[in-house]
C-alpha cells in the first residue's frame, strides 16, 4: 500500500490519500472503510448528452467523485471493492445527494475521510504501508567478514544492514587475532538481528552461509544470549534456520529460497501463526478452563482486571457497523496493548478466522483465573 498522503488532526478526524496495489492491500482498504466514511476517487458515470440537432444519447465519462459511503460489497474473485453511496461534493455530471456506487480496484488512487479515525484503522494503514510490517521472514546471508541482513517479501527483499568487518587471517602466531575478528563481527552481526528483525511479525529467520559460518554463528549468538539473558533471541530460537548459500552477498538468497526444505518450512507462515494462536487457545480452554474465555461479555470483564494476556479477534467484528460495539472492541484492543498483552487480529479470509468467527470472533488466554466467569454468553455471538 501506498500512502501518497496524511492529514489527521488532534480531534482524529481528517483524511488519507492512498494506492492499493495489490490483494492484500483491497483487503486491507475493505477493513478501513466504514458507512458514514467519505470516499473520493475517479469513476465512469453514464450521462445525457443532447446534439446540436436536438436528439439525446448518452455517453460515458470519467470524473472524480466524492460519495457518503452506505454500503461496501469486497469481490475477492475481481479483487474489487464496490462502494455505494450519496454525492457530497458539486460534479458537473452527477447532482448532489444522488446515487452513484465507486469500484475501488489495485493502483487507483483514492482519498477516505473519516470524522475519527481510531487506534484500529491506524495501526492498519501502518501496517499496510510499512514493508517490514508484512515481512513473515528475515535472514541472514553471511560469510566470514560479510553479512546481510534481510526482510523477505512476496515482492521484493529489503537489505536492513550490511556489516563488513577486516577480519586477520588465519596464520601460524595470529590465531588469537583471528578469532577476536571474528568474535567482534559475530557481534556487530547479532545486534543488527536485534535491531531490525521484528519477532513478533517474523516467523522464520535464515541464516545462511558457505561452509560453517552460520553454524558458528549461531551458536555464539545463543551463547551470549544465554550469557546476557536475551530474552527475545532466547524465546524465538525455534525460528532460526541454517541453510546453504554459496556467497554472504544478497542475490544468494535467490538459491536459498528455492530450497525446497526451505520453502515447506516457509509455506504460509502468516496463517500459520494465527493456527497456532488459535492452537493455543483451544488447548488452554481444555486443560486450564480457567484462563481462556470468549464472547464480548467475558472479554469486558477479564479486560476490567487487566488480565488478558492474548486477545484474538476477528477484522469481522472490528467492521462492525453496530458504532458502539466498535468503540467497545477498539477501548479493549487499546487496553490489551497498554497492559503489555499481544492482540492478534485475524483475518476471515483465513479458515483460522473464520474458526475464531464460529467462537463469537472474539477470545483470549489470560494471565490468571478470574472468578465468577460463567455468565451466560448466549447474547454475544452475533
Amino acid at each position: 500500500m501506498k500512502l501518497i498522503y496524511r492529514d489527521i488532526g488532534k480531534d482524529s478526524s481528517g483524511q488519507v490519500t492512498l494506492v492499493a496495489e495489490d490483494g492484500e492491500d483491497m483487503w486491507h482498504t475493505y477493513n478501513l472503510l466504514q458507512p458514514g466514511d467519505s470516499l473520493r476517487a475517479s469513476t465512469l458515470r453514464k450521462v445525457q448528452v443532447e446534439s446540436n440537432t436536438g436528439s439525446v444519447g448518452s455517453n460515458r465519462v470519467r470524473t472524480t467523485l466524492t460519495i457518503a459511503i452506505e454500503a461496501i460489497d469486497f469481490d475477492s474473485q475481481a479483487c474489487m471493492l464496490h462502494v455505494k453511496g450519496r454525492n457530497i461534493q458539486e460534479n458537473q455530471y452527477v447532482k448532489m445527494g444522488a446515487y452513484h456506487t465507486l469500484d475501488l480496484e489495485p493502483n487507483r488512487k483514492f482519498v477516505l475521510a473519516k470524522k475519527s479515525w481510531d487506534s484500529v484503522h491506524l495501526d492498519r494503514i501502518n501496517v499496510a504501508c510499512d514493508p517490514s510490517q508484512n515481512a513473515d521472514v528475515a535472514a541472514v546471508v553471511m560469510q566470514e567478514g560479510l553479512a546481510h541482513v534481510c526482510l523477505v517479501l512476496a515482492s521484493m527483499t529489503l537489505v536492513r544492514a550490511k556489516i563488513e568487518t577486516q577480519i586477520p587471517r588465519k596464520r601460524k602466531g595470529s590465531v588469537q587475532q583471528h578469532d577476536k575478528g571474528v568474535e567482534k563481527f559475530f557481534d556487530s552481526v547479532v545486534q543488527a538481528v536485534i535491531r531490525h528483525i521484528n519477532f513478533e511479525v517474523v516467523k522464520c529467520v535464515l541464516l545462511a552461509s558457505p561452509g560453517f559460518v552460520k553454524d558458528q554463528f549461531y551458536e555464539y549468538m545463543f551463547s551470549q544470549a544465554v550469557k546476557t539473558d536475551n530474552k527475545t533471541l532466547i524465546e524465538n530460537k525455534s525460528k532460526f534456520l541454517c541453510v546453504h548459500s554459496s556467497t554472504g552477498f544478497k542475490h544468494s538468497l535467490k538459491e536459498v529460497l528455492v530450497d525446497p526444505a526451505v520453502s515447506a518450512r516457509l509455506s504460509d507462515t502468516k496463517a500459520a501463526s494465527e493456527i497456532k494462536a488459535l492452537q493455543d487457545f483451544y488447548k488452554t480452554l481444555q486443560n486450564e478452563p480457567d484462563k481462556a474465555c470468549y464472547g464480548i461479555k467475558q472479554i469486558e470483564k477479564a479486560n476490567e482486571s487487566d488480565a488478558i494476556d492474548t486477545l484474538l479477534i476477528t477484522d469481522g467484528l472490528l467492521r462492525s457497523q453496530d458504532v458502539q460495539l466498535r468503540k467497545k472492541l477498539v477501548t479493549i484492543v487499546d487496553s490489551v496493548k497498554d497492559s503489555g498483552g499481544v492482540v492478534r487480529v485475524f483475518s476471515s479470509m483465513h479458515i483460522s478466522g473464520e474458526q475464531l468467527g464460529q467462537l463469537t470472533g472474539v477470545a483470549a488466554i489470560l494471565r490468571f483465573p478470574i472468578p465468577d466467569m460463567s455468565d451466560s454468553e448466549s447474547s454475544d455471538d452475533d
